[in-house]
């Protein structure tokens, strides 16, 4: 199975320069965790989450609007492409500990989002429809979800502090 059949194609974003209030409105209006964060030529260069708003708020002890995205958001970036197969994406997310990827073209503009949910769904709708040939199932929305939520390493966290 190819990403493109589960990713999500209607995607918020917001902009590297914005401030961060910005990011939070659009995550609490649009019901998501997460929204890619996009450069000036309109490329993926991040992901900011929930979580990364709050801990930004708490380290900088700043109102959200004077905080820019590129401060508090991912340094990192985790992506994939519609064509690739679901099974090596999900290994990626696995060992980068990610619960969502942003599904980018070969020039970096965003084309969808796949996120454990949308695996999670494809797999209880397999196995709702009892198909012969499920292409999606539990035990590997169980693995991927076990490695993503799983603690990570101390070192990481003890040079963090």
């Amino acid at each position: 199975m190819k990403v493109s059949e589960l990713m999500t194609t209607d995607v918020q974003t917001c902009w590297i320069n914005e401030p961060l209030d910005r990011s939070a409105k659009l995550m609490w209006e649009s019901d998501c965790g997460s929204v890619p964060v996009l450069d000036q030529n309109g490329r993926v260069v991040g992901m900011i989450t929930d979580r990364d708003v709050c801990m930004a708020a708490y380290t900088q002890a700043q109102p959200l609007a004077r905080i820019l995205v590129s401060q508090a958001m991912s340094a990192e970036l985790h992506s994939c492409k519609p064509e690739e197969d679901l099974d090596k994406v999900e290994k990626r997310m696995r060992s980068q500990q990610v619960r969502r990827l942003p599904v980018v073209d070969d020039e970096g503009h965003l084309r969808g989002i796949l996120s454990l949910a949308d695996i999670a769904q494809r797999a209880a709708k397999e196995a709702k429809a009892k198909a012969g040939t499920r292409q999606v199932s539990f035990a590997e929305v169980g693995e991927t979800l076990a490695a993503v939520t799983a603690p990570r390493r101390l070192e990481l966290v003890s040079a963090a502090s």
